[in-house]
């Protein structure tokens, strides 16, 4: 063994004890740090020959690249849709390293039925019917690409092909309709061979990003009863918009599509007795991607894909090595995903959910919508800045009301304050900002020193 790697294993125990002492000082600390600062790498080094051992590495990561880390993980950092890490799915990521399980069948370990219940619980908390099947994935992304590799089996199977046998040219062209589809639709397009250019806006109502659903009609009637693929929206990215999910299922009995719809964070809806409405319909879904390093507040790297037709998802993900055995009836994760080797992603989702259930959760997502709200109010009630859509959920979207094109400017100024973290965007041809609510720990007093630094540009 190494003599480095036989010292470092010598003195673990006091290691391990030093690094859960430095993640202590980082954790209390996220108060001072700056929420977000513009990156400044330092001078490049030459890959370490004999290296240092773990102590010293720790060291000069302290001294060389900690200093330039956001404080993403803190209550201010409201740019794109990120969550911190709850305690207990903290704990639940650093024994996933330690136990560094791969989840990828059931013949060494329970892992993957751990996986297993954890999925079922999701799907409770969601309120999916049990015809749900679910898998782990990496984010939403995958999550899309998942659902829709799914979605074109589908389609071959209604032109009588099998696409994962004979290649996406066996479809012909694809027709992907959809109001706002997310940019990572685009990209699982791209991937799976259907091509960027499948992808069809369909026209929204004024002032929405939902699809008009008569427009939609419309452009399924259109296709002469060729099957298409819909992709709704359950919360969009700008203004948390939510398609009419049940008038998009019933479609259905005129038309054959594929409804695949994108719940990245949307899905948590469901938790709010007051916007669980949003997402009435979500369990007529054919797939359903859902992000769980968003609103559920895990580390990143996790989300879950479901679907009603796990036969042709093992059709498109299965793995026929010898030596992982015939597919059987519970299917292992490797048929299930685009990876073979992969982390055991549920266990920080599992940690949280056993620690703190259905209420727990309920009430991150009741607060972080209450100050959504709250912001919304402050940012209309200064001259400045001008709401551009109404606070539906916990997405906060509003320009500078005289000079909107100096939104750039603000959210640099933003951002070199410290205070807070904001992502610009374009909304109804408009330059925007951004505040997305969704970690764990955020607060009223937040709110007000968010608020603070709007007033001051």
């Amino acid at each position: 063994m190494h003599f480095r790697l036989d010292d470092d294993l010598r003195h673990l125990p006091e290691l391990l004890e030093a690094t859960r002492a430095y993640a202590v000082r980082i954790l209390d600390g996220l108060e001072g740090r700056p929420v977000a600062l513009p990156p400044v790498p330092p001078e490049a080094v030459a890959l370490p020959e004999r290296g240092t051992g773990l102590a010293e590495a720790m060291e000069t990561f302290a001294r060389r690249w900690e200093p330039g880390f956001s404080g993403s993980a803190g209550p201010r950092y409201l740019g794109f849709v990120t969550g911190g890490t709850t305690p207990a799915a903290l704990a639940g990521d650093w024994l996933t390293g330690t136990l560094d399980q791969n989840p990828t069948s059931a013949l060494d370990s329970s892992a993957l039925h751990l996986e297993r219940e954890t999925v079922a619980w999701l799907r409770e908390l969601f309120g999916l019917p049990e015809e749900h099947s679910g898998t782990f994935v990496s984010g939403a992304t995958m999550s899309n690409v998942t659902g829709l590799a799914i979605a074109r089996e589908w389609l071959g199977e209604q032109h009588g092909v099998s696409v994962a046998e004979q290649g996406a040219a066996a479809l012909g062209p694809v027709q992907v309709l959809s109001g706002s589809a997310h940019s990572s639709v685009g990209k699982a397009l791209s991937l799976l061979g259907l091509g960027r250019t499948a992808l069809r806006p369909v026209p929204c109502p004024p002032g929405r990003e939902a699809v008009d659903v008569a427009r939609l009609a419309e452009e399924l009637a259109a296709l002469g009863g060729r099957p298409a693929i819909v992709v709704a929206n359950a919360g969009t990215v700008n203004t948390v918009d939510f398609d009419d999910l049940r008038a998009i299922a019933a479609l259905r009995e005129r038309y054959p599509f594929w409804l695949h719809v994108d719940a990245a964070f949307g899905a948590f809806a469901a938790l709010s007795p007051e916007h669980a409405h949003l997402i009435d319909g979500l369990g007529e879904a054919d797939s359903v991607c859902v992000d769980l390093h968003k609103w559920l507040n895990v580390p990143y790297g996790a989300a879950v894909q479901f679907t009603r037709r796990r036969d042709l998802q093992a059709r498109v993900f299965q793995n026929s090595a010898v030596y992982l055995g015939p597919l059987g009836e519970n299917l292992d994760s490797v048929h299930l995903t685009p990876e073979n080797s992969r982390r055991l992603r549920a266990l920080s989702t599992w940690f949280t959910l056993a620690a703190y259930g259905r209420e727990g959760h309920a009430e991150i997502v009741r607060r972080d919508i209450a100050l959504a709200a709250r912001l919304g109010e402050l940012v209309e009630a200064m001259p400045a800045y001008r709401l551009l859509a109404p606070v539906r959920l916990n997405v906060v979207c509003f320009t500078l009301a005289d000079a909107p094109e100096r939104v750039g400017e603000l959210a640099a100024a933003i951002t070199a304050s410290g205070e807070a973290f904001l992502t610009p965007t374009v909304y109804d041809g408009l330059p925007a900002l951004r505040a997305a609510f969704s970690n764990w720990r955020t607060t009223e007093a937040d709110v007000e020193r968010v608020a603070e630094v709007l007033r001051a540009f």
